[in-house]
């Protein structure tokens, strides 16, 4: 059984979109994920999203996301909610994709705005309708138009919330403004999607993160979040700040650039890339480093 959540915090406060992790010659390695999601478990997260961008979605395999999301499930389903990105641009296969996260034992799935085809809203209220249809699964949106060229707006996320199922957003929309109102009128469980305005979030309802930056701070991302919850506004600033120069320092490019390149300076499981996407400079890799160190992690 993984950990019992509430309507409040349907998938916990804290949870990691994980990196997929791939060996020498660009293979999924499922070792290495199953190392990784306990590692990051063990380091206090409720949950993980698998198959996310994060983990590279673009570029595995209908049957590599299948894999994955059966490794980590074996390996800390128990005590973890683990999340399945699912999301397409084509809703019949995201559909499809929610469909085989179920059966592979998925607690929930995360379905992002459908990219590049750029719907109206009437399509992305049939869209992610569609999805939550398809399962018995709880739903996370993502709201990501810096990625997807469309907003879901604050009047389709109102009419969404009304779907059973659709209990969750994750929001990296970075509008604290739109944000206080779809949360005070969805009543829907809000994520943080953008680790540098996970406190500012908190402030306006958000009730956790949906972070890149756990890969390597979930112990204080775990004490921000708790702290606030706690009606300790200055310790929650005082780690926000704290962490600053991690959070810069993950996107000074694309975060799962800098994210793979972390852990390796951890020794953490992570490998090479796929293409397009590139490993950082040795230049690149110096200033992670002092970014990293700047923010209190040990490498």
């Amino acid at each position: 059984m993984a950990p019992i959540s509430t309507p409040q915090t349907p998938f916990g406060r804290v949870l990691t979109a994980m990196v997929t992790p791939f060996t020498a010659d660009g293979a999924l390695d499922i070792d290495g994920a199953q190392r990784l999601a306990a590692h990051l478990v063990d380091a206090g997260n409720d949950g993980l999203v698998i198959n996310g961008t994060t983990g590279e979605s673009p570029t595995t395999s209908d049957a590599e996301k299948d894999q994955l999301v059966r490794a980590v499930l074996e390996a800390v389903g128990d005590r973890a909610q683990v999340v399945a990105g699912i999301g397409t641009n084509d809703t019949r296969h995201s559909m499809e994709l929610a469909r085989t996260a179920e059966r592979a034992g998925a607690h929930g799935l995360l379905a992002v705005t459908p990219y590049y085809n750029k719907p109206p809203q009437e399509g992305l209220l049939r869209h992610f309708s569609a999805i939550a249809d398809a399962t018995e699964l709880p739903v996370m949106l993502y709201d990501i138009p810096g990625r997807s060229g469309v907003p879901i707006d604050t009047e389709t996320i109102v009419r969404l919330a009304e779907h059973p199922r659709i209990v969750a957003n994750k929001d990296a929309k970075g509008d604290l403004g739109r944000a206080s109102w779809a949360i005070a009128r969805s009543g829907l469980a809000w994520y943080s999607g953008d680790d540098m305005l996970n406190l500012p979030l908190l402030s306006v309802g958000a009730i956790g993160f949906v972070s890149v930056v756990g890969h390597v701070v979930t112990p204080e991302l775990r004490s921000l979040v708790d702290a606030h919850a706690n009606g300790d506004v200055q310790k929650a600033t005082e780690i926000h700040q704290r962490l600053l120069p991690v959070f810069t320092g993950m996107f000074r490019t694309q975060g799962v650039i800098t994210t793979k390149a972390a852990l390796a300076l951890l020794g953490l499981p992570s490998g090479p890339l796929r293409l397009p996407l590139v490993e950082l400079s040795p230049e690149e890799t110096a200033q992670l480093k002092i970014d990293l160190s700047a923010g209190g992690v040990q490498l």
